[in-house]
Formats: C-alpha cells, structure tokens, sequence
C-alpha cells in the first residue's frame, strides 16, 4: 500500500467547501470521486484544511493510501481528465506511510484579497472583496503586527463552534499593496507597490480557527477605514467576543497559499 501526498489549488466559487456534504458539491468529493473513477478504489482522502463554501486554494495539500501500482505521471493525467476545470492538481508524491495531510501539518498561509475601487471589475470580482473606499495600509499593518505571537484569537472565531481550545500561534500577519493580480500560485510572491491596486493581508500559523482569517481580514479593514485604532487590536484578543470584532469578510476574497510541514512528515500533536 502507498501512501500519496497531493498538492492541488481550486476556483472554491462553485463547492459547498473543502469537506464532503450531503448532496452538496465539495472538493473532497470532486477529488475522491476522480480517483475512484481512475483506479476503481474509494480512497479516503484527508485534507490539510477545511475550507469554506467560496474559499480558494493554491496549495491545499491531501493525502490518501491506495493500492494502486499507477506511476505518478499517469495519476496525474489521469486525474486531470476526470476532475473538473476547477480543480487542478500541481503535484502528487509518494510519502511515509505515518504522513497525514491534516495532523502532520505544521504551519499554513492564508492570503486575503481586497480591491479598493468605487469602479466594478467583472474579472476579478470573484476572487477579491471589492470595497467602495480607500484603506490606509498603514494602519492595517500597525494593528496586524498585534497578531503575531501565541495569543487566544476566539473573538476571531465565528461563534457556535464545536473547538474547546482557541489560542493559536501566528507567525507573520502581514498587509501590503500589491500592482498585479496576487494570486497565481502558491509559489507566487506578489509584487509589494505603494500604489498598488490590491491590498493584501497574509497569515502565517500553526492552525486557524472557524473563520478566523475572515474575521481577522474584515477587523483590518475597518481600521483600513478609520473605524477602529489599530492599538484596538491587543484589547480585542483581551475581550474575547467575537461581536466585539469586525464584520467576517466574503469568503471568494480567501485563498489557502500553501501547507508547510514536519521534515519527517510525523504528527505533530495539535488538532488542526
């Protein structure tokens, strides 16, 4: 038996999210349904993160073990003849058995993408929220440093969720403009421009709550707006409720850049 390691990016406009749902359309779906289809086995796939209805991905990562003797180039092609347009697979590995997409991950990077401008955009409008308004970027970088450390985030987390333990680490929260589209894969750093026509507000973390780089994307750009101070980031995190923070921003503006993990691909203990 094999154990596969799968890096894939999706257009999330037209799933119900990573995860499969009843008579929903889901990625994991798509994806498990293809490799049925090429090997004639019903694979369990894992996946690195769970991403919502309308949320992108450029480096999602999955996992799944198989029987199959299919080298590598012909489980590629042969995935991307069944899967559909909106789901591409950029890279599929052989990997230790022990690896698991899920709980071997050490570190994950969401890029959110807003487009300041009173003028539409038909191209780019579902994968940027467009906002009416200028945003000072400064500001949004000043209250994003507050992020960065090992912090309880729950006010950032969409209330109901099942998750006990809500404090997470951060490792770089980031805003910058950007003058070209941001977003053309996981390798891809964009362009950092003063007079950029996107503003872009990146994470980097050891695991992520319930819509908590929403949250954290809509907080930024309220104080973008001048509606809140950036120092009121730190009072925020010390409040904990979520009704005290900014709007959850659309999803079609969120994209999962990529999943780092253990060189050795062991679990790492902490439940994503």
């Amino acid at each position: 038996m094999r154990n596969l390691k799968l890096t894939l990016a999706y257009d999330g406009t037209n799933y119900s999210g990573w995860q499969v749902q009843p008579d929903r359309p889901s990625v994991q779906g798509t994806l498990r349904d293809a490799f049925s289809r090429l090997t004639g086995e019903q694979a369990t796939i894992n996946g690195a993160g769970r991403t919502d209805a309308g949320v992108h991905a450029l480096g999602q990562v999955a996992n799944l073990r198989t029987d199959t003797k299919l080298p590598i180039e012909r489980l590629l092609l042969g995935l991307q003849h069944y899967l559909p347009d909106d789901v591409a697979i950029r890279d599929i590995v052989d990997v230790p058995f022990e690896f698991h997409a899920t709980l071997s991950a050490r570190r994950k990077t969401y890029r959110y993408v807003v487009r300041p401008s009173r003028l539409r955009d038909p191209f780019s409008r579902g994968f940027a929220w467009r906002i009416s308004h200028e945003l000072d970027v400064q500001a949004m970088g000043e209250a994003a440093s507050h992020l960065v450390g090992t912090h309880d985030f729950k006010c950032f987390e969409t209330q109901g969720s099942p998750r006990a333990e809500t404090v997470r680490t951060l490792f770089q929260a980031d805003v910058f403009r950007a003058p070209e589209w941001p977003v053309m894969s996981a390798a891809f750093e964009p362009q950092r421009d003063d007079r950029g026509s996107y503003v872009v507000v990146e994470v980097t973390g050891d695991g992520f709550l319930y819509n908590m780089v929403r949250a954290i994307s809509g907080t930024l750009v309220e104080v973008g707006l001048g509606k809140r101070s950036p120092a009121s980031i730190a009072s925020l995190m010390s409040n904990g409720r979520r009704a005290a923070a900014g709007q959850t921003a659309p999803p079609h503006g969120l994209f999962l850049v990529r999943v780092d993990y253990q060189e050795n691909g062991s679990i790492t203990g902490r439940k994503k």
